[in-house]
């Protein structure tokens, strides 16, 4: 396993990256700017990278559940937007599944963090 030296280690890092960055692409024509200015996507990564820098494991978790909170939102602004058709609903559904999948790895580096750092 390859050390984490960095937060751009982080599989969860990169995977909410590309999550954030596939976001903007769907929306990116959209006209309606307060709904495209939504920032849960962009908020995932942030927090995971701001918790990375800082100095306990404690915040660190701390920044990793404000993480998995944004993911949340997020899944909910997708879910808005396949109702609203904002959206290609298959594209919108396998966003949808990957807050899903991404929340559940955030979820399981916060269990390790907690029992192997205390």
């Amino acid at each position: 396993m390859k050390k984490i030296e960095k937060f751009e280690d982080l599989i969860i890092w990169q995977r909410s990256m590309d999550l954030a960055v596939n976001i903007y692409s769907q929306f990116k024509s959209l006209k309606d700017y307060s709904f495209k200015d939504q920032r849960a996507s962009v908020s995932v990564p942030a927090n995971i990278s701001e918790g990375f820098e800082r100095d306990s494991n404690k915040e660190f978790i701390r920044f990793l559940f404000i993480a998995r909170a944004s993911c949340g939102e997020c899944r909910t602004f997708l879910h808005l937007a396949n109702r609203l058709d904002l959206i290609d609903k298959k594209i919108g559904e396998t966003l949808i599944n990957e807050t899903i999948e991404l929340s559940s790895m955030i979820y399981g580096l916060i269990k390790t963090r907690k029992s192997k750092f205390k």
